[in-house]
């Protein structure tokens, strides 16, 4: 067995025998590379386990709530809540997904920043009172359709970056936060708490340091005028480095001890959702055509004219931003790839780009960086592509569809799930786990079979 695409009911290859990752995407570059050469992820489960590992060392008392719409894969929702994470939801099909994976009611919010009234309609019928709210239009639509909810108070915090323009426009601010309240408290409204709107490329720990400060203020204008809040999440903006964790931690926690200690009752949530999937994720993605381009020689000299006569490669994928490099739209940076095959520690280097499939002037995956000279059906490593990646592909006309996804897992980390008791067959009921030895000489093969 060697993984499978998420099913209802899906195995996992556990890697045993000294077979490592590489070792399964050798394996299923030689099996594509002698069918129709389609794009694929490799997904290691036990990368997510220590990822949770992290966050409970450094956040112990923070909660994290796992933001369902950076990866929606059965078997990342399947172990994080076997893990004990809350989830963030921001559409009825989300719901529903965590909803088959036993989740109780408690432990999901809905968010969304415009929510569709039969969707409000169906968290009411199924239990989900956690909702988001940042103004007074989704407040009246809330109450109308889900009188029975708790509210989070979405709270812009004043600090955001100048230059992060999608992140001024979410959340209430400060100053309009009162009359919210007011507004919620004449329609009989719960507010339980506040959710701080951090953005998702935040790289400044002070961003949380303003938003707490914030939060207790809107805490405090809450309880004056009568509503009992128990719930601060401080947002997202977390990435999938441990320092970052140590930092922020270092920052957030005096702050928490500060306006929200123990004796307060509140709970402390918080929203990681790249941090724990990003690095879990490899896609592999083949070369389908190439164009050698004149390089810009203006404004060079005589001088290092000679040394510009080297080709630049345009190199064009089978996926591209259209589908599994959405995130490039709004402008993530897609790190190089790494080239799988066999190259000399000297070989030269060239300045290339990668581009989609599409043809179009907004595929471009990468604009940027230095290969050695590739052909037709070779293959490139995308490592960390387990955020916003496994989504419908976004160009309708495509016949394609997502790239299938192998799940593994070491056996070593298997058994430390064990340990924690998050593989009780009540969790992880889905998982059918299956040893994957390989064939030594497979990946002999797959680094040396011609295009």
């Amino acid at each position: 067995m060697k993984g499978i695409t998420d099913e209802p009911q899906y195995s996992v290859g556990l890697l045993e025998g000294g077979t490592v990752l590489s070792d399964v995407i050798d394996s299923h570059i030689y099996e594509q590379t002698l069918s129709e050469k389609n794009a694929f992820f490799v997904a290691d489960l036990g990368v997510i386990m220590r990822q949770h590992i992290y966050w409970r060392t450094y956040m112990a008392q923070i909660r994290p709530y796992y933001t369902v719409r950076c990866n929606s894969s059965p078997a990342v929702i399947e172990i994080l809540a076997a893990l004990g994470t809350g989830f963030i939801c921001t559409n009825k099909s989300e719901l529903e997904l965590v909803q088959t994976h036993g989740i109780p009611p408690e432990d999901i919010i809905y968010s969304g920043v415009c929510k569709q009234v039969s969707q409000i309609k169906y968290a009411a019928k199924n239990g989900i009172d956690l909702l988001v709210c940042e103004n007074e239009a989704e407040l009246r639509k809330i109450s109308r359709c889900h009188p029975n909810a708790k509210l989070l108070m979405q709270v812009s915090t004043e600090t955001s970056s100048p230059d992060d323009e999608i992140s001024m426009t979410f959340g209430c601010s400060l100053k309009d936060c009162r009359h919210l309240l007011e507004s919620a408290k004449e329609l009989g409204m719960q507010v339980v708490g506040v959710r701080c709107h951090i953005s998702g490329s935040c790289e400044d720990n002070q961003m949380y340091v303003h938003a707490i400060s914030d939060a207790r203020c809107v805490f405090d204008m809450g309880e004056e005028i009568g509503f009992n809040m128990t719930i601060l999440d401080i947002g997202s903006g977390f990435s999938r480095c441990e320092a970052q964790l140590e930092m922020i931690n270092g920052a957030v926690m005096s702050m928490v001890d500060l306006y929200f200690p123990p004796s307060s009752g509140v709970s402390i949530i918080a929203e990681p959702g790249s941090f724990f999937v990003s690095s879990a994720f490899t896609l592999a993605v083949n070369i389908i055509s190439k164009e050698i381009v004149a390089q810009d020689r203006q404004d060079q000299t005589s001088d290092d004219a000679s040394a510009n006569d080297e080709p630049e490669f345009q190199y064009y994928m089978n996926e591209g931003v259209y589908g599994s490099f959405a995130s490039k739209l709004s402008e993530t940076l897609i790190a190089a790839p790494s080239v799988h095959k066999n190259t000399s520690l000297d070989a030269p280097v060239f300045s290339s780009s990668l581009w989609g499939p599409s043809g179009d002037d907004l595929d471009q995956v990468v604009d940027h960086c230095l290969l050695p000279e590739l052909n037709i059906g070779d293959w490139l490593m995308f490592s960390h592509a387990g955020a916003y990646s496994l989504g419908q592909p976004l160009c309708t006309s495509s016949d394609t569809s997502p790239p299938p996804v192998y799940y593994v897992i070491s056996s070593r980390d298997w058994f430390e799930m064990q340990d924690t008791g998050a593989t009780h067959e009540a969790t992880l009921k889905n998982f059918s786990m299956v040893p994957y030895f390989l064939n030594s000489c497979q990946t002999e093969a797959a680094l040396s079979v011609p295009a």
